[in-house]
Formats: structure tokens, C-alpha cells, sequence
């Protein structure tokens, strides 16, 4: 063989899952360890083989509907407190020793509650050993005739295999073996006492379908994440007294084939079972305890005890392996013994013990929520990203949940009853992680040389078998009349001639017909290849429409995806408007709500305004009619007074006051025009003039009431083209823009007194008329000597008069007065003289 090495990836490149796509839920199991003591209160029962009932213990009660809960859980298996370690082996570990021997990678950690049973389920004890040295001894078991020799794999820093032919594994074993100290251990050195009995009592289990055609190798390695950080238990650190140097910490990286990986890791090749339970043993050592109020060794971090299997097939003569790459596989099965999760306020913990406490809580945190996020991107459709990197544990598994390989659980709970706050969580989460689909591994494509090839060197002997030739005879002459020792030789070599002949006639017919056999498989080969070529043309017909059609598919695509783009964003907008009009709508309620309540606020105070107004005004009418009461009986009063005089002047002798009664008749005249209008006198002969209104240009409402007397003077107040009515008139005042009221009454001095009052005509909200009025217009008509003012005789008038002008001063006085009262009665708005009107002779 040539001397070369070959290295090799750790698996072949294909990392899609299978075509069917199937896909295979996390196994989880369910192991309930016995309790302590038997007086101890239990919580957690066996109902079947597969479902557990946990009910709360005495002193916590819960309670719905007013009935005592009981709640069940259902895993793949249920193991009770009497199954043996044997059993929980067969059912859950053995199918992953099987995958790892046929090339496929598994996933077995155990998870649950500090002081549970996961340590003892993972490793055992003496006399009872666990899923480890059980799955230890299965793999060499399976392959034990088969190992290749030390050093032929050998294992890289970047998670690949190299394979060696003899010669350099040859001088590889001789270089460790003068090395004083060599770091493989022996197969035969002696494992500590404590645990040989886990190795010797393991049942003789083997896996069914091993390869025999295939070399193997197995690898271990050791490690512990504590604190979230990865420190490798199998370093050999130099030992220090002075200053020990404490052990680094180990970087996660990805291999070419997206797989994660421990990088400067010790990895171990092993071949025996006692072997490989010492190295795990003496990392075991090195893992970090403590003594807590739960447990007395309790896991303070959790271990990753990694096997590999390195297999590659030998070649066709069966000596050597084979130096292909492509046929050589590294499968790998990673044992994980969780940390226990529990709670600060129960193990007391301080200082160190309580950042281990919440560290290993982080990390389970960490990996229930990348179930989660699993569970939830496959139940809803969704691709939320698992966070994986938030966790060394979950950052170093993630390609098996990604569908690397199967993954397994062993849930351990401890049915005390202080216990059962924590077993619930931990039912939870196995029953939620039992829902999440790994993806199924492909297979390991098959060596595709013939099988049997080990044994065949075996089964042959060391040359051909062909038809015996006879012997030649001796051929020594001893005697010079000897005459049957030549014809002796000579009929030996005829007879091997003739045998000879036979054989070459016998080869020339199997030469020719091993001819006419490949003749005739050169044919079925062409005809083969004909047709498969005729198939790929078909096939490559079918793929050129396929892709025409997968073209326009994608074109069709492209423009559906704009025209959705467009609508989302049309809908985009829409519902933005949406919003706003919502938002418009109900600031705009809001408003009129506001409005409404003010309204309603406004509406009771203005009728209190109205109420209190409507009282004052009450009040204020009885004050007045009161003033007007008191002033009638006033002017009543000076009337009577009036009278009196009057009589009294009546009465005097005619000898002095000759025309005392033609005076007094004239004095009375006054009081009755007052009662009453005066007569109208004659109106002279001439054209009555008309006097012209200030606003003539504009369109007017002349508003003149049926109770108008008409005056007969020159100047009357005209307005020309004015509508005019006898009553208020709506569509009078809709045609015009001016308003003018003719208002009547008597004068104090029993004259009529006419009034235009006027105003402007303006459009309501509403659609009516309003008037404003902005004027009052007064027309007075008096006589030009009828007001002359009467004063005392002067001192042309003669002395006989001087009783008559003392006559005239009370007359006078008395009708000023009485004129006086009776104008202030009118009122502030309203204009009077208050002038003596003088009789006609």
C-alpha cells in the first residue's frame, strides 16, 4: 500500500434532511426513583406505562370548583421505582448505540430537580451500573473483533479524521511507546475498586447488524460547562505546589460542515471497555461537587461524556483500510448529565453555591426557551430565531435539534413531597418538548464493494488447486545397460504433456467464453447506456419545461409580489386614514359632547337669568304700577283742587267779573282737549304739500296702523314706491330693507303728536326678517298763537285789568302745573313742550 494519509470530514457533505422530510418528536421518558425513607409523604404516582399523576402534597392544596386537583402527564415511557438500570438501558439507550454503530449521531441527557436520580441513572453505582458503562460496553461488545489498531484513525483539532495506513500508525504506537509516560492507558490496567463492579456485571448486549466488512475506532472525551464556561476533564495540567494553575477554559466553534464543536479538547482512543470507564472515571474526579441542603454531592455543572466511532471500509483484497475519504464516518453519541435546577430559598446557598445556583438555572432557562421557540416555529408556522448562542449547553446541541441526530430524555423526579413545586415545572417542560419534531438523519449511504471481503484470505488456501501433474521419476543413470529408467521419464513427460495440452485447451475455452460473456455484458451495458441516454434526453426535456415553466412561475410571482406590495401599502394608507378620521371622529364627539353639556350648562343658567329677570321685572311693575297709582291720585287731587278754584271764581259776583264766565268756559276748553283731539279746523284752499322722507331712494315698508287719524297739514311725510300695510307683514319686509311705523298719540297740551319710528331690515340666520330700529322721527303740530306766554300785566295795560291779570296768573300757573305732571309721566324716551297754550278772543 502507498504510504499516505488521507483526512477525512466527519461526516458526508449532504446536511438536508431526507426527501420524504419526516420528521421524529424528542423521546421522553419519565424515571420516578424510590423515596428515602417510607414515612416520607409521596406526591407522584405510576398510573401506566406511560402517564404519571402528580397531585400537591398535604398543606398545599389547590383547589377548582371546589374539588381537590389531580394532574397527569403522559411521556413516551414510564419508569417506575422497581425498574432496573437493564430495562431504562434497552428501551432508551441501546437504539442509540445501534444509530452510532450504523453512523448516526444521538443526543441522552438527563434532566430534573437536584437530588432526583439523574447521576445515578447516567452512571450507576457498584453492582448496578448506568446508561454509560452499559452503552460502553454494548459498542465494544458489537465491534470488538473488528477494532483497527491503535493510531490507523486519528482525530484532528477541527472536528475531522485522519486515516493512516499500517506503516505510520506502526511508528506512531512505537513513538508513544517510548515515551515514559504515555498517555493512553492500557487495556489491561486496572480500573478503581469503587466502580469495577458497574463493567463486570453489564449483561453481554450487541448490536444485531455490524458491518464486518468495516474498521473501527472509538474516541472519548470528557467535559464539563460550569458557570458557562467549558473546561475539558482529561487535561493533564503540570501540578504546582507553589502556584497551581487553574484549568482554562475551552472555545465553541463550527466545522466545515456546520457542526459544533470543542475546540483543543483531549480526545482519547480506547479499546476496551474497562479502558474507556477509566478515562471517564478519572474526569469524573475532576468534576465539580458540593454539598448542599438538597444533596450531598450535588452536580454543580453539567457533564457532556462524548463517544465517537470512527469506521472506514477495508479494501477489496480485505487487508487494508480504505484510503477513500468519501467511505470513512465519525458518528458521534453525546451522555449529558444535566446540572439539577433548584431553588435558592431551599438549599440556602451563598457566595459560590448560589452564582452556580444561577447559573444552572440561566442555562435550563436557556435551553426551555429554545423548545419553545421550536415548538412554537412548528405548531404556528412561524421562523423566529432559536436562541441558541444565549447558552454554551444549548450553543453545543443545537445541530441535533436541527436534525443531526435523535435526541432523548430522561426526566428523573423524586415523588417527595417537598419536591413538588419543582416537579411540576420540570412535567411542564417534558410535556411541552415531547410536541418539538427533530428531523430525521439520512442514512448512511452503503459501501458499495462486495461484502465478505475480511474473510476471504481466510477461506482460500495458499495457492490454486489444479490437476495434480505426475511425479518425474528419478532420472539417475547408474547402470550403462539400465533400460527403464528413460522410458519411464519419457512416458511421465508425455503424459504431463498431453495434461498440459488438455489445460491449455481447457483455458483457450474459458478464455473464449469469459470473451463471449463480456462481449455480451459490453452489449447489455451499451443497450443500458442507450437507454439511460434516452431517458436523460427525455429527462432533460422535461426539466428544460420544467424550468421554462418554473421561469414564468417566477415572473407571475415577481408581479403578484408587487401588486401585494402595492396593496399592502394602499391598505397601509387606507387604514391610515382610517385612524385619522377615527381619531377626527372622535375628537369631533368629544366636541359635541362638550358643546352638548355647555349647552345644557348655558340653557339652566339663562333660565335662572330668566326666572331672576322675570321677578325683578315683577317687582319693578308693582313698583311702578304703585308710582302710577300715586300719580293718578295726585293729578286727581290738582284736579279737584282745580275745580275747586274754578267754583270759587264761578261763584264771585258778575259786578266784578263781567266776563268771568266767557273766561272760564275758554279755561275749560283746555281740559277737554286733552280728554280728547281737538276739532280740525278748516283747511284753506291750497295744494297740500307733502313732506319728502330723508331715505326716499331706498325700497321702504310703510307700517301705518288702522287707528292713524289723518292730520290735513301741508307737510306730510311721504315716501315714494313704499309697500304699505295696515299690520306687520312678512313678505313685505322680505321685499325691503327700511321699516317705517307711524306712531299717534296726544300732546300734553292735547295736540296729536305723530311718531316715525324707524328702522332697517336685515336677513336672520334662521331664513326670517329682523328689524333694528335706529330712529324716532317726531312730527308736532300747534297753533302759532295758542302758546303765548301769559305773564302779569304790564304798565301799559290800564289798572282796571289787575284782577283779570291776577286771574290769568292762577290759570296759568294751574295749567303748567297740571301740564307738567302729566308729561313726566311719558317717560324719559319721549319728547314734550310744556308751553301755556292762550285762548282765542
Amino acid at each position: 500500500p502507498s504510504h499516505r494519509r488521507v483526512k477525512t470530514p466527519r461526516r458526508p457533505a449532504l446536511k438536508k434532511p431526507a426527501p420524504s422530510g419526516l420528521k421524529d418528536p424528542v423521546g421522553v421518558y419519565c424515571r420516578v426513583r424510590p423515596l428515602s425513607r417510607p414515612d416520607q409523604e409521596c406526591c407522584i404516582e405510576v398510573i401506566n406505562e406511560n402517564t404519571v399523576q402528580i397531585h400537591p402534597p398535604d398543606g398545599y392544596r389547590i383547589f377548582r370548583n371546589g374539588e381537590y386537583r389531580e394532574t397527569q402527564y403522559s411521556f413516551k415511557e414510564v419508569f417506575g421505582t422497581l425498574v432496573p438500570q437493564k430495562e431504562l438501558f434497552d428501551v432508551v439507550a441501546k437504539p442509540l448505540v445501534e444509530d452510532l454503530i450504523r453512523g448516526k449521531n444521538g443526543l441522552l441527557f438527563t434532566y430534573g430537580v437536584t437530588g432526583s436520580g439523574k447521576t445515578h441513572t447516567m452512571t450507576g453505582s457498584p453492582g448496578d451500573g448506568g446508561l454509560l458503562p452499559r452503552c460502553l460496553a454494548m459498542i465494544f461488545n458489537s465491534i470488538g473483533p473488528f477494532q483497527a489498531k491503535r493510531f490507523v484513525f486519528k482525530l484532528d483539532d477541527k472536528n475531522g479524521v485522519d486515516v493512516q495506513c499500517e506503516v505510520d500508525a506502526l511508528l506512531e504506537r512505537q513513538k508513544r511507546d517510548a515515551m515514559p509516560v504515555p498517555k493512553t492507558p492500557s487495556g489491561k490496567r486496572q480500573v478503581d475498586p469503587e466502580f469495577a463492579d458497574m463493567i463486570n456485571v453489564q449483561d453481554h448486549c450487541k448490536a444485531e447488524e455490524v458491518d464486518e466488512d468495516n474498521v473501527y475506532s472509538v474516541f472519548v472525551s470528557y467535559i464539563e460547562i460550569y458557570n458557562n464556561y467549558i473546561y475539558d476533564l482529561l487535561e493533564e495540567t503540570p501540578f504546582d505546589l507553589i502556584k497551581p494553575k487553574p484549568p482554562q477554559s475551552k472555545i465553541l466553534r463550527e466545522d466545515q460542515n456546520h457542526n459544533m464543536y470543542v475546540t483543543g479538547c483531549t480526545e482519547v482512543e480506547v479499546k476496551s471497555t474497562e479502558e474507556a470507564f477509566e478515562v471517564f472515571w478519572k474526569g469524573q474526579k475532576k468534576r465539580r461537587i458540593a454539598n448542599t441542603q438538597l444533596n450531598r454531592e450535588s452536580s454543580r455543572s453539567h457533564g457532556v461524556f462524548i463517544i465517537k466511532l470512527a469506521q472506514a471500509p477495508l479494501d477489496a483484497d480485505g487487508d487494508n483500510v480504505l484510503q477513500e475519504k468519501e467511505q470513512i464516518t465519525l458518528s458521534q453519541l453525546s451522555l449529558v448529565d444535566l446540572a439539577g435546577s433548584e431553588r435558592t430559598n431551599r438549599t440556602k446557598a451563598e457566595g459560590n453555591r448560589l452564582r452556580e445556583a444561577g447559573n444552572i438555572n440561566q442555562s435550563l432557562m436557556t435551553l426551555r426557551t429554545c423548545i419553545e421557540v421550536l415548538r412554537e416555529n412548528q405548531m404556528c408556522g412561524t421562523n423566529k430565531m432559536v436562541p441558541y448562542r444565549d447558552s454554551k449547553l444549548t450553543h453545543l446541541f443545537k445541530n441535533y435539534f436541527d436534525g443531526e441526530g435523535k435526541v432523548r430524555m430522561i426526566v428523573c423526579v423524586n415523588p417527595k413531597a417537598e419536591d413538588y413545586e419543582e416537579s411540576l415545572q420540570v412535567m411542564r417542560f417534558a410535556e411541552m418538548t415531547q410536541e418539538v419534531e427533530v428531523a430525521r438523519p439520512v442514512d448512511r449511504p452503503l459501501c458499495g464493494l462486495t461484502p465478505g471481503r475480511r474473510f476471504r484470505n481466510q477461506d482460500l488456501p495458499g495457492e490454486i488447486l489444479l490437476p495434480s501433474f505426475p511425479p518425474l521419476p528419478s532420472c539417475e543413470l547408474l547402470d550403462i545397460n539400465d533400460d527403464q529408467t528413460l522410458p519411464k521419464l519419457a512416458e511421465v513427460l508425455e503424459e504431463r504433456h498431453k495434461l498440459r495440452q488438455k489445460l491449455s485447451e481447457e483455458f483457450a475455452k474459458n478464455a473464449l467464453t469469459f470473451k463471449t460473456i463480456l462481449r455480451e455484458l459490453d452489449s447489455s451495458i451499451m443497450s443500458k447506456e442507450n437507454y439511460v441516454q434516452g431517458k436523460l434526453s427525455e429527462k432533460e426535456k422535461i426539466i428544460t419545461g420544467q424550468k421554462t415553466e418554473l421561469e414564468r412561475m417566477e415572473k407571475k410571482i415577481k408581479t403578484l409580489e408587487y401588486k401585494i406590495e402595492i396593496l399592502e401599502k394602499t391598505a397601509t394608507i387606507y387604514e391610515e386614514d382610517k385612524r385619522h378620521l377615527q381619531q377626527e371622529l372622535e375628537s369631533q364627539s368629544q366636541k359635541l359632547q362638550r358643546q352638548a353639556s355647555d349647552k345644557r350648562r348655558l340653557e339652566a343658567r339663562l333660565q335662572g337669568m330668566v326666572a331672576e329677570t322675570t321677578m325683578k321685572w315683577e317687582k319693578e311693575c308693582e313698583r311702578r304700577v304703585a308710582a302710577k297709582q300715586l300719580e293718578m291720585q295726585n293729578k286727581l287731587w290738582v284736579k279737584d283742587e282745580k275745580l275747586k278754584q274754578l267754583k270759587a271764581i264761578v261763584t264771585e259776583p258778575k259786578s266784578e267779573k263781567p266776563e268771568r264766565p266767557s273766561r272760564e268756559r275758554d279755561r275749560e276748553k283746555p281740559i277737554q282737549r286733552s280728554i280728547s283731539p281737538p276739532p280740525v279746523p278748516n283747511a284753506p284752499p291750497v295744494r297740500l304739500r307733502h313732506r319728502r322722507s330723508r331715505s326716499a331712494g331706498e325700497r321702504w315698508v310703510d307700517h301705518k296702523p288702522p287707528s292713524n287719524l289723518p292730520t290735513d297739514t301741508v307737510m306730510q311725510p311721504h315716501v315714494p314706491h313704499a309697500i304699505t300695510v295696515a299690520a306687520a307683514s312678512e313678505k313685505a319686509l322680505a321685499k325691503c330693507d327700511k321699516y317705517m311705523l307711524t306712531h299717534q298719540e296726544l300732546a300734553s297740551d292735547g295736540e296729536i303728536e305723530t311718531k316715525l319710528i324707524k328702522g332697517d331690515v336685515f336677513k336672520t340666520r334662521g331664513g326670517g326678517q329682523a328689524v333694528q330700529f335706529t330712529e324716532i322721527e317726531t312730527l308736532k303740530q300747534e297753533s302759532p298763537t295758542g302758546r303765548k306766554r301769559r305773564s302779569s300785566p304790564s304798565s301799559a295795560d290800564p289798572p282796571a285789568d289787575a284782577a283779570n291779570a291776577e286771574w290769568t296768573d292762577v290759570e296759568t300757573r294751574c295749567s303748567v302745573a297740571v301740564e307738567m305732571r302729566a308729561g313726566s309721566a311719558l317717560g324719559p324716551g319721549y319728547q314734550h313742550h310744556a308751553q301755556p297754550k292762550r285762548r282765542k278772543p
